[in-house]
């Protein structure tokens, strides 16, 4: 059985928990940031955990983490 490849795209962006999810932070932040609000900017910081309806197809992506 040959070894199984790391998607490096998504080991780049997710990271796992200790309780089998996922973490990621949030979009929207790189650029246009002018036209939102301090209070929305305030709240993309941080991290947030995946969804779980996506964490099956993460786990293929991520098959060592």
């Amino acid at each position: 059985m040959p070894k199984l490849k790391t998607n490096r795209a998504a080991a780049k962006r997710f990271k796992r928990t200790a309780k089998g999810g996922f973490k990621r932070s949030h979009s929207h932040l790189r650029h246009i940031l002018t036209k939102k609000s301090s209070k929305r900017k305030r709240n993309l910081r941080g991290t947030t955990t995946v969804f779980g309806t996506d964490v099956a197809g993460l786990r293929r992506l991520l098959p060592y983490s």
